[in-house]
């Protein structure tokens, strides 16, 4: 004979089922409005120490950069902003439920229309065709600062991966620290010793980039005094992310007690230095160089083109012995 279940002797059980005990029941789901809270609580939490150095800046180039990206992102809204509208707009206008709309199945053409698509994106391209001439010329990199003080000459060497700064009219260096006087234009000259690199200080303007055997040239200024970033903005291999150094802008008494504390560092920048230098490595702290060899940047420059001299120019006897030299390719190489 079959026995009841439990649940059907539950059933037939006098008075009130005993209730679950409080410590086992399940706790009660957060409303989604205190979850939504705390999720926005916790991205502003971690976008706390987020700041963005490029809507920053510190020095005339990187404001005048600054106010052109403002104006490219008002000129790009004025064209996303209506198109978005108009999307959502016409989709609720002429959803299959409005009776009201008008339906036009064999309509092709309004003069109106054309006007507006055309002529809008076209004003738009002369504003920007315009506005892109005028910053390209004023915010070239190469082109020097106007300014009635002296400007300070810097050349930089990317290594692999570190950044050398030499400063050749005082005769010192340093690695992974930039150090200049407030208000003075700084001319650049840059290269790298090995792969291409790139020279970012955000809050001072333009970004330029660093190649082996080639020179490059950046003018910047601050108007500021404070430490700022400095970076590299091209991957460069495993030791990227740690390829960044400070400037120090400063007050010219203060850089003068920099350029003094170089140069009587126990260190100096000689070929050996050198040498150890190129080979790769993170992470280098700041060291301070009291003497440089003379004319080492342009002798990483030139580095490649020592050995060959007027080899590397066409039309020459000498590049003309040099292809003579080069064996012809083995048969069958070019269907390969």
């Amino acid at each position: 004979m079959l026995k009841p279940t439990a649940g059907l002797a539950n059933k037939d059980r006098q008075g009130p089922l005993p209730h679950p005990s409080p410590s086992l029941s399940p706790s009660p789901a957060l409303p989604p409005r205190i979850g939504a809270l705390l999720l926005a609580a916790g991205l502003s939490a971690l976008l706390s120490g987020c700041n963005l150095e490029l809507l920053n800046p510190k020095g005339s180039i990187g404001a005048q950069e600054k106010s052109l990206i403002l104006i490219a992102l008002f000129v790009m809204l004025m064209v996303v902003i209506p198109v978005i509208f108009l999307t959502l707009w016409f989709a609720w206008r002429y959803r299959e439920s409005n009776t009201r709309a008008t339906y036009a199945p064999k309509w092709s053409h309004s003069t109106k229309i054309e006007i507006v698509v055309w002529g809008i994106p076209c004003v738009i391209v002369a504003c920007l065709a315009v506005l892109i001439w005028d910053s390209t010329h004023k915010l070239d990199p190469y082109r020097p600062l106007e300014s009635e003080v002296r400007p300070l000459q810097v050349d930089v060497i990317a290594l692999n991966w570190k950044w050398l700064f030499i400063y050749p009219e005082y005769g010192v260096a340093s690695v992974n620290q930039l150090a200049i006087p407030v208000g003075t234009p700084v001319n650049f000259r840059l290269t790298a010793e090995s792969m291409m690199n790139a020279f970012f200080i955000p809050q001072l303007g333009s970004m330029v980039y660093t190649m082996a055997g080639m020179q490059t040239r950046l003018h910047l200024i601050a108007d500021t005094p404070g430490v700022y970033l400095g970076q590299s903005a091209a991957y460069s291999g495993a030791g990227f992310s740690d390829m960044h150094f400070k400037t120090l802008a400063t007050s010219r008494e203060n850089f003068d007690a920099w350029i003094g504390k170089a140069r009587a560092s126990a260190h100096a920048l000689d070929a050996n230095t050198y040498g150890a230098l190129e080979q790769p490595s993170t992470r280098d702290p700041v060291t301070l160089y009291a003497s440089v060899t003379p004319k080492l940047f342009d002798q990483v420059v030139d580095k490649y083109m020592q050995a060959n001299g007027a080899i590397c120019r066409a039309n020459t006897p000498e590049s003309l012995q040099a292809f003579q030299r080069v064996p012809s390719a083995l048969p069958g190489r070019l269907e390969q």
